[in-house]
C-alpha cells in the first residue's frame, strides 16, 4: 500500500473508512481499509488497471466523473435529508445520466450503498445483480418502493462547488468491473 501514499490525503477526504478508526481495528486487524478495497475490487480490474495506485487513481477519477448528486439532480431529484423518493425514480435518474442501471442496497428503508458498474474498458455497465427487493435478499438489504437517501454534507472538490454524497458505511460508487 506504500504506492498509494501520494493519494492518501485525497483518499482520506473522498474515500474514508467510516467503520475503522485505525488500521488495527480495520477488517479484524488485517490492515487498512484501502488494502481491503484493492484486494476485493481492484484485482478484478486487471489487466486494464495495473496496480494499486492506478486502481485508486482510476476509481477517484470515475467518482468525480459520475457524480451521483449531479446525476440525481439531472433527473429532477434534489437530495434533501429525510425526504422519501420513489426507488424507480432514483434508478431511472441514474440510468439516464450514467447510461446503465445501478445496484442499490438499502438498510431500514435508506440507501446504504449505490453501486455503479463498469466493463473492462471502464464503460458504464448494468450491474449484474438487481436492486435488492424482498424476494432476492435479506431484509437488511431490502429496498422498499420509497427510500430515503443518506444524510449528506457538501464536500468541495478543487474549485468546484459540487456536492458529493457520502454514506454511513461507504462512498457512493465503486470501480466494479466484469
Amino acid at each position: 500500500m506504500d504506492k498509494i501514499l501520494p493519494l492518501k490525503p485525497t483518499l482520506e477526504k473522498y474515500w474514508p473508512s467510516l467503520y475503522c478508526s485505525s488500521s488495527s481495528t480495520c477488517f479484524s486487524g488485517k490492515g487498512p481499509f484501502w488494502a481491503h478495497e484493492s484486494e476485493k475490487h481492484g484485482t478484478c480490474s486487471s489487466p486494464v488497471v495495473k496496480d494499486e495506485l492506478e486502481y485508486f487513481t482510476t476509481a477517484l477519477d470515475l467518482y468525480f466523473k459520475y457524480n451521483v448528486t449531479e446525476m440525481l439532480a439531472s433527473g429532477g431529484i434534489h437530495v434533501s435529508n429525510g425526504k422519501q423518493y420513489a426507488l424507480t425514480d432514483v434508478i431511472d435518474a441514474i440510468k439516464c445520466a450514467f447510461g446503465a442501471s445501478p445496484q442499490i442496497v438499502c438498510k431500514k428503508g435508506s440507501v446504504e450503498e449505490l453501486r455503479l458498474c463498469f466493463d473492462k474498458d471502464l464503460k458504464p455497465l448494468d450491474c449484474l445483480t438487481t436492486t435488492a427487493t424482498n424476494e432476492n435478499v435479506s431484509k437488511k438489504k431490502y429496498c422498499p418502493r420509497y427510500i430515503t437517501l443518506p444524510t449528506y454534507d457538501p464536500i468541495v472538490h478543487a474549485n468546484s462547488t459540487r456536492e458529493i454524497i457520502t454514506v454511513e458505511s461507504e462512498v457512493y460508487g465503486y470501480l466494479y468491473t466484469s
